[in-house]
This record gives structure tokens, sequence and C-alpha cells, in this order.
């Protein structure tokens, strides 16, 4: 089948196209042009693509030429400003990207062909009260940073684009705190943590008490992928939470801990002593719906995740391949 990713210079679509050439899938990209300091780029994975398009999904006209010309079957739209510290920083930029971005997304829906797509949003869509049992896809959803709430504004707008319009061809997807070898953006914990290992020094911690969904990142996809053909094969629908199993002992400061003792030697980590911005103390996700209707399951627990991310990375300080060590850890998963 031919596999259309937004977004696909970022960490989850480099991963997602991997995945799917592995199986023997024909993929085209739609992102803006990908950062140096990507897996896409340090990878050097452009040859898994049948065919890329290099522009700006808030331009209209354009995404939707793209995504016509892109022939796909099946869309994942990945593409958006994942991160909470800089929506603070650039607010609007993150809205006209998440929101309307998403909107663009769904109008080029119609005149595409495309037979399933998944809109992937985020675990930040529900309204936090801190809760501990798990937030399921029929609670409130709500945001108090800007990511958080331009993402639920998105996931709202699907939802009312699919009502409005009686599209069968599409689903939203919330998934948890994804890691995985490969990812380099700033102010994330694993990146954070093997930058400050590698170079040395003591790492510096937000949040260690914070307890969020880790996952790994091809477990994530792997949720996304059985949502997708369960869309092609059934006609489903409607909103999918893609997260590990509830689990209160997920603490920031035990992965932090995991990761330094999977590094060895010196490494260590400590709270940082600055004011830091609004984040939810509790987030984790109840996925008994993907469970039980889409017979998926993570294949990595907690601590594997972690060393699995962690093995990655100190392999590439030590020279080696990430695009080797991308595609190994593809087959190995592929295999369990």
């Amino acid at each position: 089948m031919r596999y259309l990713i937004t977004g696909h210079t970022g960490f989850k679509g480099a991963w997602l196209a991997a995945i799917l050439k592995s199986q023997g899938h024909q993929v085209v990209g739609i992102a803006l042009p990908a950062l140096e300091n990507s897996l896409y780029k340090r990878a050097e994975l452009a040859d898994l693509f049948d065919e890329e398009f290099f522009l700006d999904i808030r331009d209209r006209n354009s995404f939707k030429g793209a995504m016509k010309s892109a022939r796909a079957d099946v869309a994942f739209h990945l593409a958006a400003q994942p991160l909470v510290r800089e929506s603070y920083k650039t607010p609007i930029e993150t809205y006209e990207t998440n929101v309307l971005g998403t909107l663009n997304f769904l109008d080029g829906i119609k005149s595409s062909g495309i037979n399933a797509s998944v809109v992937i949003t985020t675990d930040k869509v529900y309204k936090n009260k801190n809760l501990l049992r798990g937030y399921t896809e029929l609670d409130e959803l709500g945001g108090h940073d800007p990511y958080s709430s331009s993402k639920a504004a998105a996931d709202i707008a699907t939802q009312s684009w699919v009502a409005s319009y009686e599209c069968k061809n599409i689903s939203i997807a919330r998934a948890g705190n994804v890691i995985g070898g490969g990812d380099w953006a700033a102010d994330r914990l694993i990146p954070d943590l093997v930058t400050a290992f590698a170079s040395g020094s003591t790492a510096k911690i937000r949040y260690p008490n914070a307890i969020r969904p880790w996952q790994h990142v091809a477990d994530c996809l792997s949720g996304y992928l059985a949502l997708s053909d369960l869309m092609l094969n059934k006609g489903v629908s409607g909103e999918w939470n893609f997260g590990p199993a509830i689990d209160t002992d997920t603490m920031v400061s035990k992965v932090a801990e995991i990761a330094a003792n999977a590094w060895g030697g010196d490494a260590s980590w400590e709270p940082a002593a600055d004011l830091q911005l609004h984040e939810a103390g509790y987030l984790l996700l109840d996925s008994s719906k993907a469970r039980q209707e889409l017979n998926w399951q993570d294949k990595l627990g907690f601590e594997d995740s972690i060393k699995w991310s962690v093995d990655f990375y100190k392999s590439v300080f030590k020279g080696e391949s990430p695009r080797d060590l991308l595609l190994e850890q593809v087959d190995r998963f592929l295999a369990l």
C-alpha cells in the first residue's frame, strides 16, 4: 500500500517511515525541511520516501495539492508544533500550525482518494485534573498551555468535521510520552539526559515527581497502524488512546535513574533549580479500548523502552551509524 505521512521529517515520522518501508510499503512525506539535528537528517532517511513535498501545512492550497498528488491509500497527520515549552514562546504559530494545519489536512482528504486517515493529537488534550485512574476517550478535553490547548482544539475540530461531513475515513489517535532513539528535540527528557551523560555533566531534570505514560515510539506507532488497518477492513473511526498499561510508578525521576544506570559510568542527574513553566503533575492514559477492539498492546515494557532508547544514543555517541541503529531496532521490534 501507499502511505502518506505529514511531518515525516520529525521524530515519529522518521520511525514510522522506517517501519512502513521495512514492511514493504510505499511512503510519501509532507513536511517542513528537516532540522539539521534530526533523525531524518542524521540517519539520511530521504531514500525511504517514494516522494517528498517540503512545504508549510498552513499554506492550504499547496498542502491540499500535495495531498492529492501523493495518491495515498492511508494518511497519518503527524505534522505539528509538538513542544510545550516552545508553545509558550510562539503561541500564535503553535495555534496556526496545530489547528489550521489540521483543518487544511481534513479539507485535503476530500479530494485525495485517501481511504483511512489518522489525525494524531496527544494525551495532553484532556483537561488535566491530576487523575491517577487514566483518562478515557470520553473524558473532557481542555489544555492549560498553548500546546495542549491547540491540540485539544485540533481534536475538537476533527470531531466536528467528521460529524458535520459524515466522514467515515477519519480517526483520532491520542498517545502519551513517546521515547526512542533519534529524538534530539530540546526540552525532552531522554535527549536532555543522554546529552548531559555524554558530556560528563549532571543532567538537570524538570518536574522529577511528575508521572507520565512513557512508551517506546515503535509501540505507539504500532497502535496507529493497527487502527488504520481496522479502519480499512471494518470501517471503524472515532477517538483512540494509545498508551502503556497504567502504572503510577513511572515518575520522571525513575526514568532518569534507569537511564543513568543504563548509560553507566558516572552518569548522574539532579532536579533543576530554576523556576519552571506549568506542566501537569499526573498524566496517564486508559487505553483499554485499543487493547480490546484493536487487539493491540505494547511489546516493550517501561524499563526496556528506556534501555532501548539509551542503547541507541550510546551507540551514536560511540560513532555508530544512526541509520543502521534505527533499521536494526525496527527489525528487532517487528520480530518481537
